[in-house]
């Protein structure tokens, strides 16, 4: 039986809906339950897809980048990479993968595995000697993934206020691997 032609790559402006896409329906999966409906639902697949248009025209530092899952010629995931903006971590040394979707529809065929690798070679080729990356306290399964491949916690925590107000917060763990 022939595999599935699955890659990753990097990501181009025209992929900027389907990385919205993916993200508008893993997020409404993923945080149901974790975050109000009404922010989930508010999510605007246009709004999404021009901000992801925009960050791929100009991501503001070589070394930043949107990474894409794809089976055939859909994109099934996406990751970005880029310097760590921790204050407490040296943004030459210290790569961060700040986010590591898969579309719900695809999961557990093995895109966020090839995406993890896939944030990582492109780490090491930036030349960043550790990678680290935030995970939702509760995400039980992204940090299985992550400690599978031999990443984990380096005691930094944090607690998100997304809307500023105080009223939905996340709480969050730093995971690390080093890669150099």
């Amino acid at each position: 039986m022939p595999a599935a032609d699955v890659s990753c790559r990097v990501a181009w402006s025209d992929d900027a809906s389907a990385i919205a896409a993916v993200q508008v329906r893993a997020w409404r999966t993923s945080y149901a339950g974790l975050l109000p409906a009404d922010l989930l639902d508010a999510m605007d697949l246009t709004e999404v897809a021009d901000g992801w248009r925009q960050a791929l025209a100009a991501p503001g530092d070589a070394r930043r980048r949107v990474l894409v899952a794809l089976e055939r010629s859909t994109v099934t995931g996406f990751a970005l990479t880029g310097p760590s903006a921790d204050p407490d971590l040296d943004p030459v040394a210290d790569g961060e993968l700040s986010d590591l979707t898969v579309d719900p529809e695809h999961r557990r065929d093995g895109h966020g595995s090839r995406l993890m690798q896939a944030g990582v070679d492109t780490l090491v080729a930036d030349r960043f000697t550790r990678a680290t990356t935030w995970v939702n306290a509760a995400d039980d399964a992204t940090r299985a993934l992550l400690s599978s491949a031999g990443w984990a916690a380096d005691g930094a925590h944090r607690e998100l206020d997304l809307r500023g107000d105080g009223e939905v917060r996340v709480k969050q763990v730093r995971l690390h691997a080093a890669i150099g």
